[in-house]
């Protein structure tokens, strides 16, 4: 016969569970505490990112409630048709229509929700916002970025006149990574070209990433709304040192971000003057010809 526990004995050790889970989570920080309540994705930098903060959540609401589901049916089925006697055989069924249905129809209308969900907050990330505050252009090659402030990044040849001041860049390299810097709370356009392969600009606190393609202007638009200096990476494996190719994003004040763009113009920094734009015209990959056959 299956083991039953006694009655008493089910209730202290349900009870022993629970006063364990809020004993430690009583323990945990306020910080650790935010860090659960957003399923350890970074707290949001950007107003477009608790957009999809929720939608991670909800993700993971929809798959916990899934999960508890089958596995409440599968343990109903254990312990409802379980073996009684060494002479009894649980009644076999050789399938349940409502049950076939419901594991049918259920994923269907999951991927439905999903795919609707998904699709909405992909199209106000992504939606073009007319007139932004700045244009930034990125540029990605092995293995780092360069940043141009101001550069018009709709120019074909990648010579276009600048937006608003004089066009200015810092770069960086694996051993000394660049910091991009934003101002706060003002919208910011995003070119991102590459100069040699595939690469993914990413800043995991604006819980968004984007592909770099060569020969294609992938742009996207945001608003940093929290004061702070932020890590950066490549979300894409790139070469030999893709893990060093890394950046920080300082979002600042206005009369700070102007300062800094009047420091990279000054007569002292000759070194920052003009587009810095590498092979960003390039149309192919490396290692490819233009058809895309290995070379």
């Amino acid at each position: 016969m299956g083991l039953q526990l006694p009655k008493r004995a089910r209730n202290l050790a349900f009870g022993v569970t629970a006063g364990a889970a809020v004993l430690l989570l009583s323990g945990c920080s306020a910080s650790t505490q935010d860090e659960w309540k957003r399923i350890a994705m970074p707290e949001p930098a950007s107003a477009e990112a608790p957009g999809m903060l929720h939608l991670w959540q909800w993700a993971w609401v929809a798959a916990m409630v899934t999960g508890v589901i089958t596995w409440g049916l599968i343990l109903y089925a254990v312990i409802r048709f379980r073996r009684r006697s060494e002479d009894e055989v649980p009644v076999q069924t050789r399938y349940n229509l409502p049950i076939e249905i419901f594991y049918t129809v259920a994923p269907i209308m999951m991927v439905i929700v999903f795919f609707f969900f998904t699709v909405q907050e992909q199209d106000r990330v992504l939606k073009d916002v007319k007139d932004p505050d700045n244009v930034i252009t990125v540029v990605g090659q092995q293995w780092s970025w360069a940043f141009n402030y101001n550069y018009d990044a709709n120019a074909k040849d990648f010579q276009g006149e600048a937006i608003g001041s004089p066009v200015v860049h810092e770069v960086g390299t694996p051993a000394d990574p660049p910091t991009l810097w934003l101002p706060k709370d003002e919208t910011v356009e995003v070119h991102l070209y590459s100069a040699d392969v595939i690469h993914s600009f990413w800043v995991p606190a604006f819980l968004f990433k984007m592909d770099v393609f060569p020969g294609r202007d992938n742009h996207y638009t945001f608003t940093p709304n929290r004061l702070g200096t932020y890590e950066g990476r490549c979300a894409e494996l790139c070469g030999v040192y893709h893990s060093r190719m890394l950046f920080k994003v300082k979002v600042v004040t206005r009369a700070q971000y102007d300062d800094h763009l009047a420091t990279l113009a000054d007569a002292d920094h000759p070194e920052s003057h003009g587009p810095a734009v590498g092979g960003s015209e390039v149309n192919t990959q490396a290692g490819l010809d233009q058809n895309g056959a290995n070379e």
